[in-house]
């Protein structure tokens, strides 16, 4: 069994905690907006773990929509952190990749 595997389809999958991430930052207007979405499997064997997380935007489907949203400060964001965690119904929701985040586990 690989305790890494996060992959449902993958016939080791584990189910477990995990931490999900939604990191905010001002943007030029000086409005607090998504700047990244991720999450992570919390490890189960004792010890040091680093982990890192690609992040990801949810962004708007049409380019009015993305003016408007540049304008008002309103940009698309997920209300539901289980959206993050489970991945289900994300495969329809358009995703732009948005760097990555490094976290430190120490298990005991």
């Amino acid at each position: 069994v690989q305790p890494w595997c996060q992959t449902p389809s993958h016939p080791h999958f584990l189910a477990g905690p995990q931490i999900v991430l939604s990191v905010y930052g001002p943007d030029f207007f000086g409005h607090d907006v998504v700047r990244g979405y991720g999450a992570v499997h919390v490890p189960f064997v004792p010890g040091r773990h680093k982990r890192t997380i690609a992040m990801f935007v949810p962004e708007s489907t049409s380019k009015l929509q993305q003016l408007t949203s540049w304008f008002t400060g309103r940009r698309p964001e997920f209300t539901d952190p289980k959206v993050v965690a489970q991945g289900e119904g994300r495969e329809v929701t358009r995703v732009r990749s948005q760097g990555f985040v490094t976290v430190s586990f120490n298990v005991m």
